[in-house]
């Protein structure tokens, strides 16, 4: 195992991100689904949300997005629901067999990333929460520094 000390902050948070990556890759397999599909069902546990939310939050471009709710709803996880905000748009919502299914792996993806963790003694499991949701609030708003493609 690799000292801390020897690591950069990237380099962790890279194998970090693999680790993570593969929990969402071992408990979609369990589940007959994508990685990418855990995400959407993940995201969509919180209530209905428009396309437009829901491609900032799974990061995709809109084609992307639209084919992989498209996929999802075909297995009637998902079905797009009238915005009652603005009849024009619509939101995604996830139909019983998806909210079961959400469910079930929100649960099993929190699992495994809790026994990532489990090793640590309390108070640097809280730093480490509050570092990464730092982080993460802070992209969320854009402040984070993240890098622009090149010109």
């Amino acid at each position: 195992m690799t000292d801390s000390t020897e690591t950069g902050f990237a380099d962790a948070v890279v194998r970090l991100a693999h680790l993570v990556d593969h929990v969402f890759d071992e408990v979609s397999r369990r589940h007959d689904l994508t990685a990418a599909q855990t995400q959407l069902l993940c995201v969509l546990v919180g209530g209905p949300i428009g396309m437009t939310d829901l491609r900032r939050a799974l990061k995709l471009e809109k084609s992307s997005l639209t084919g992989l709710v498209d996929r999802v709803e075909r297995r009637s996880l998902v079905t797009r629901v009238r915005d009652p905000r603005d009849r024009r748009a619509y939101q995604i919502a996830l139909t019983e067999e998806g909210t079961r299914l959400a469910v079930l792996t929100h649960r099993d993806v929190a699992a495994g990333l809790d026994a990532l963790a489990a090793g640590l003694p309390a108070a640097e499991l809280t730093l480490a929460t509050s570092i990464l949701t730092r982080i993460t609030d802070d992209a969320a708003v854009g402040t984070a520094g993240l890098p622009q493609p090149a010109s």
